[in-house]
């Protein structure tokens, strides 16, 4: 059902004009901590990406798809630099059969998802032998997978295309240093982004300077006739752009 569901919205979305000025921001790192609750007060149509078998991940996902948010499973995988990675992780270490079954595990504890991401992943999205299993599990449940681009020597996004794997990328990070300087200067580069492109994809996470920031920035940015948008959205627009592409 979902493969049919997808297609009728590429469909829907190739009878439309591709729109410009559209952000999709993504929320990562979704779970841990009941403070994360109160993302969903947060304005404007917000995905957000929730790390499984944390303590607040199923009241999360329960509460936002009374909302009708869109949801992505974040998933931890392997970092170059010696992180802890939380509980389901994907690992280098691991064979096909049980990286699946983690993976599996993972999407069964938060079945309103409709993609998956990359919490972390340095070194695992550099391999393409994890992520042609990973994208394996995707196909057969009809997710998309946004990279995060932890590095940018992913192979995820091309692993995905080989798969058929609906796929996109992270474009900026809001907030990588947590002053509201830094936080204006990376939405203006997504905003500049979405002007030249028509979408752009800004990834955050709920710190509260950040939270502070999008309460206040949110409604500026819908003033100024950004439109913001399910993550789905800008996916689909993307293989409407590239299909328009390869016809001309």
């Amino acid at each position: 059902m979902r493969s049919l569901f997808w297609l009728l919205l590429s469909f829907f979305y190739s009878a439309l004009p591709l729109h410009a000025k559209q952000i999709a921001i993504v929320i990562d790192d979704v779970g841990n901590h009941q403070r994360d609750l109160n993302l969903l007060y947060l304005p404007g149509e917000l995905t957000f990406a929730i790390l499984p078998h944390t303590p607040y991940s199923q009241k999360f996902a329960y509460l936002a798809s009374q909302q009708s948010k869109e949801l992505l499973l974040h998933v931890p995988m392997q970092a170059i630099e010696d992180k802890a990675l939380g509980p389901g992780a994907l690992t280098l270490d691991m064979d096909k059969q049980t990286l699946q079954m983690t993976l599996g595990h993972a999407l069964a504890s938060l079945p309103q998802v409709s993609g998956v991401n990359n919490h972390m992943g340095s070194a695992l999205t550099q391999y393409s032998d994890p992520m042609k299993w990973t994208m394996e599990v995707l196909r057969k449940r009809g997710l998309y997978f946004l990279d995060s681009r932890t590095t940018n020597e992913s192979q995820a996004q091309t692993v995905a295309d080989l798969y058929g794997v609906a796929n996109i990328a992270r474009q900026v990070f809001l907030d990588n240093e947590k002053q509201d300087a830094y936080f204006a200067q990376q939405l203006a580069e997504a905003k500049s982004i979405s002007l030249r492109n028509g979408q752009s994809v800004l990834i955050a996470h709920p710190y509260p300077e950040t939270v502070a920031f999008l309460h206040e920035q949110i409604p500026l940015l819908l003033a100024q006739g950004y439109e913001l948008v399910p993550l789905s959205q800008l996916v689909h627009t993307r293989y409407v752009q590239l299909a328009k592409n390869t016809g001309q």
